[in-house]
């Protein structure tokens, strides 16, 4: 069912990969969260939380607009890493909208664990 959560047993390798890169983009910025989402292309975009007092944006939501910025067709993957233990909706309705079903949403603690994997 789509968004339901399941706990996730392993990623495979593009999906490391997608973790490493939402880890140091975290890391790189010491922002609370880091996000990396993967196009249809195999095109990685990894962001961190944007905290302005103007602007505020999820990492998800900035790797998200990234990828739709860039000309990309569709998401396979999204991950975000942080200290959060469930998906924020916001972060689910953005992997939503541009990847559309089917794309895998992993949680990922700060040291890069993935701990739960959804569906969009």
């Amino acid at each position: 069912m789509p968004g339901e959560s399941a706990p996730h047993e392993r990623a495979d390798a593009e999906d490391l990969k997608i973790v490493g890169l939402a880890r140091a983009a975290r890391a790189r910025t010491r922002a609370p969260e880091g996000a990396c989402v993967r196009d249809t292309d195999g095109r990685t975009y990894a962001a961190a939380t944007v905290g302005l007092p103007s602007l505020e944006l999820s990492a998800a939501q900035v790797a998200v607009a990234m990828a739709a910025s860039s000309g990309a067709a569709g998401l396979e993957a999204a991950v975000v890493l942080g200290e959060a233990t469930v998906p924020r909706d916001a972060d689910l309705a953005a992997v939503r909208d541009f990847g559309g079903a089917g794309v895998t949403f992993l949680l990922a603690g700060p040291d890069g664990s993935v701990f739960d994997s959804l569906t969009s």
